[in-house]
């Protein structure tokens, strides 16, 4: 290769670099912990910075990103998604017998005998589609559901927010983070922040797909410090690069103390307790529109996030941004 091919080469790669959208994930392990409070915060103050930033919902099964931002309601795009099966069953030329049969297979109990008609209980169906396979042909066939729904609007911030919300009673919450992501990425921006769900499970492995940062909260209890560490190593297998939330630090300041030392030089501050705070976001006002401590204390984890960030210390080491 000569050696303007190869600089014209080495620049389009570059530009691709700096010019490509920074992810962080806001995780814990359990619920509760502060983590919408956290993203909702991020947001607000990377807007005010005048970044073009994303903000990402991807707690499918309780979201609320846009309620912390103080939002809820008006949404400018609503659609429905179908992610997965479920059975549609055929009782024509089924006998008792048969139906008996398929019923006892069905390793969710989701199949039931009702008279001599073979029904399904949707809430149960994890839609596997064994069904399909063990029960007489012709007696089922998977059919695509309505699994859910993605809301995007722009907030009165100005910038993008994309929630997704899956039904109750369907499966497949990973799938629809994934759509979910899919969407924010055709979004214009230079950072997303990603409103993880609590837990180990499919939507937070969805939600770590592709992102340069995830910025852990716990809190200083038994199972908070117990999950925090469970998360962790779903970031460490997949050599995340991370940093660490306290909130409700003085609940237990022995226990905070020992979190913060697991966590070393990855330690981005805490927030203290505060009963206003739920006073706040009942009343639709974001943590970074008072006066409380809390207020303080995020900005200066704002202020080391961004530190993180324009020093190319994340998992990609990318710059640019700040």
């Amino acid at each position: 290769m000569s050696g303007w091919l190869y600089l014209l080469v080495s620049l389009f790669f570059v530009e691709k670099l700096l010019n490509s959208m920074f992810k962080i994930a806001i995780a814990s392990g359990k619920g509760g912990v502060g983590k919408s409070m956290i993203s909702s915060s991020l947001l607000i103050l990377f807007s005010k910075d005048k970044k073009k930033v994303i903000g990402v919902d991807c707690d499918v099964d309780a979201p609320n990103l846009a309620v912390w931002l103080g939002e809820p309601e008006k949404w400018e795009k609503i659609e429905k998604i179908s992610v997965s099966e479920k059975p549609a069953i055929n009782n024509k030329n089924l006998t008792k017998e048969q139906a008996e049969e398929c019923a006892k297979k069905c390793r969710f109990r989701a199949l039931e005998l009702k008279g001599e008609k073979l029904v399904l209980n949707r809430f149960l169906c994890e839609g596997c589609g064994a069904c399909e396979v063990f029960c007489p042909d012709g007696v089922i066939k998977m059919r695509t559901v309505e699994s859910g729904e993605i809301k995007t609007k722009i907030t009165d911030y100005g910038f993008p927010i994309v929630s997704g919300q899956l039904y109750p009673g369907e499966s497949g919450s990973g799938k629809v983070v994934a759509e979910v992501k899919k969407r924010a990425e055709n979004l214009d921006g230079e950072i997303m922040v990603i409103d993880s769900a609590p837990g180990t499970s499919c939507p937070v492995t969805a939600s770590f797909q592709g992102v340069d940062f995830v910025l852990l909260v716990t809190e200083p209890t038994l199972s908070g410090f117990s999950d925090f560490e469970r998360v962790l190593e779903i970031v460490d297998y997949f050599k995340i690069s991370w940093g660490l939330v306290i909130n409700k630090y003085e609940i237990n300041q022995d226990l905070a103390k020992e979190i913060r030392r697991k966590s070393g030089k990855r330690f981005f501050g805490k927030v203290s307790y505060d009963k206003n705070i739920f006073t706040s976001v009942s009343n639709l006002r974001p943590i970074v529109k008072t006066n409380l401590k809390a207020k303080k204390e995020i900005e200066i984890i704002y202020k080391k996030l961004v530190k993180k960030i324009y020093y190319g210390q994340a998992n990609k080491k990318k710059k640019g941004f700040f």
